[in-house]
């Protein structure tokens, strides 16, 4: 019905190209416009001014000799003002694009390694997009934007790789905990250190307030009970002591058994080491 009034509608986001006995006449933007055919016009086609996107995956070597796969994005449009360039000069848009990605990728990837090649992605998309800004702005489109999406070496090429990387982090693993055993280690080492020194200390002192005690006592009962000497008075203090322990060791609960000399010749034994060692003691203090 539009033909026969020689109405043409144009939708939204598109131009229509008009073409009078098959030359290029007028661009048409969205609307409704008369292209009367009884005088040869005629609309030749559309060309859509939305964005458009295209994923081209073109395969390429490294300089290390790695064959990877590049997938390139690349989201162009056609300008209005250059509607009929982009309408006539290209008969297909994506294969000229398609060309001009791989012409580049596969120049810019082979002076790469495949690490360098994955951390400089961005400069080969700001390359495709640079030659594909200079090619197709002639021929009408514009391109928005290049983006590198994907990178994908051979199957075994990327096992190898997390080997590779697995690898690198046990030993970092294993070095880091041989390191933190090490440390424990010499903390254990040096607080066992400490400890023994403070242990010994406090032995020592109690040993030395031990003889500094049975010293005062001696000398005090001496001197309260005339015609006793610091040897019967300390006699007399170490069988008090021998009977006090037999004691706690006969009362215990859980105490086992114990077998010691006992008489009044082993008493006068114990007496004369326990003597014999404060003395010592004593004399070394």
């Amino acid at each position: 019905m539009g033909n026969l009034f020689c109405l043409v509608q144009v939708d939204q986001s598109t131009v229509a190209v008009k073409e009078n006995f098959g030359k290029f006449d007028d661009v048409l933007e969205p609307g409704c416009h008369c292209v009367p055919w009884i005088f040869g016009r005629q609309i030749a086609g559309h060309l859509t001014l939305r964005i458009q996107q295209l994923d081209v995956k073109c395969e390429t070597k490294t300089k290390d000799n790695v064959f990877v796969n590049v997938v390139a994005s690349i989201q162009y449009r056609a300008l209005v003002d250059k509607a009929s360039d982009a309408f006539y000069r290209l008969s297909n848009t994506k294969e000229q694009i398609q060309a001009y990605v791989f012409d580049v990728i596969r120049a810019s990837v082979p002076k790469l390694n495949l690490d360098d090649t994955f951390e400089q992605k961005n400069e080969i998309a700001k390359a495709v997009e640079k030659e594909l800004e200079k090619a197709m702005s002639a021929y009408g489109y514009e391109i928005v934007q290049t983006l590198i999406v994907d990178i994908e070496p051979d199957e075994r090429v990327k096992r190898a790789m997390n080997e590779i990387n697995a690898a690198a982090r046990l030993r970092m693993a294993a070095t880091e905990k041989a390191e933190a055993d090490k440390i424990l280690q010499i903390k254990r080492a040096e607080g066992e250190a400490e400890s023994k020194y403070l242990s010994g200390l406090g032995v020592a002192r109690q040993r030395q307030a031990i003889v500094d005690g049975l010293r005062d006592s001696v000398l005090g009962f001496a001197v309260n009970v005339p015609g006793t000497t610091a040897k019967d008075v300390m006699d007399m203090v170490l069988v008090t002591q021998y009977f006090d322990t037999m004691k706690e060791i006969g009362s215990a609960s859980k105490s086992s058994a114990v077998f010691i000399p006992h008489g009044p010749g082993a008493v006068r034994d114990v007496a004369t080491q326990i003597r014999d060692g404060l003395l010592q003691g004593n004399a070394a203090s």
